[in-house]
This record gives C-alpha cells, sequence and structure tokens, in this order.
C-alpha cells in the first residue's frame, strides 16, 4: 500500500487548482494523478480543508448499555471469564458472544491479570544445598 499524501501537499495542489490551472497542468506540476487534484481541489471548495477524511468509523458497541451491570458484574466476581458473563448475559435476554463482551471490558481498560494461587508450579530450581561435609560424631582417631 502507497503512503498517504500529507495535508500540506493536498493544500497546495488544491489551491493552485482553484488559483485557475487546470487539474492536468498540477497533477503534472506536482506529481499527482489527475483523480487526487480533482478530489482535493472539490473538497477545499466544499469543506474549506483538503485534509484527508478520517478513515475507519467508530462503532457503537451493542453492549454499551450493559457496560455498567457487567463491570459491576466482574467487580463482584473478579475471576469471571468472558464466556461466564456471554452466558450470564444471555440468560437476562441479551444475545451476545464473547468477542462482544471482551471489546467492552478492553474499552473500560481492565486486564485480567493471573491469581497467584493459580499460578503454575514452577521448577524446583536448586534448592536448599546439603553442607559440603558432614559432621562426624566421636572422635577421628578412635
Amino acid at each position: 500500500m502507497g503512503r498517504h499524501y500529507s495535508n500540506d501537499l493536498r493544500e497546495r495542489v488544491a489551491a493552485a487548482v482553484l488559483a485557475g490551472r487546470s487539474c492536468r497542468e498540477v497533477a503534472a506540476l506536482f506529481l499527482v494523478s489527475v483523480a487526487s487534484a480533482v478530489k482535493w481541489s472539490q473538497r477545499l471548495r466544499q469543506t474549506g480543508s483538503a485534509a484527508a477524511k478520517p478513515q475507519g468509523r467508530q462503532q457503537a458497541r451493542a453492549l454499551a448499555p450493559h457496560r455498567a451491570w457487567i463491570l459491576g458484574r466482574l467487580e463482584e466476581q473478579k475471576d469471571l471469564t468472558m464466556r461466564a458473563l456471554a452466558i450470564e448475559l444471555g440468560e437476562r435476554s441479551i444475545v451476545t458472544s464473547e468477542v462482544s463482551v471482551w471489546r467492552l471490558v478492553r474499552d473500560a481498560r481492565l486486564s485480567f491479570k493471573k491469581n497467584p494461587a493459580r499460578q503454575r508450579a514452577g521448577s524446583p530450581g536448586r534448592g536448599p544445598q546439603p553442607p559440603v561435609l558432614e559432621e562426624v560424631s566421636g572422635s577421628a582417631g578412635t
């Protein structure tokens, strides 16, 4: 995928077209496509800026009305899984998926750290070492 054109270039191309030069002439001068020169000059005329429109769209979360309940439920029981939350929502007649629940939790900037009681058993490593020399009871000569 190609790089995005800077807003500075877009503004200069559009301004040159609006100043009376042809779109083809301006496109050759600035080394951009004719279609870009046309679109940028039209956008400058319509909106006052040749800047790119924002990409993507911000969808409203379907579970947004239930956000307080979900976050409250996670406060009550911290080790609840996304699957369990989705099932509980289903019991409340709210059809959803684990992914939707996870997105809402992620948007709330919650993260799940492992519970220390549930950590795996680590390798024993080097436990206490026996002494190098053992003490011998009694005298050495007998």
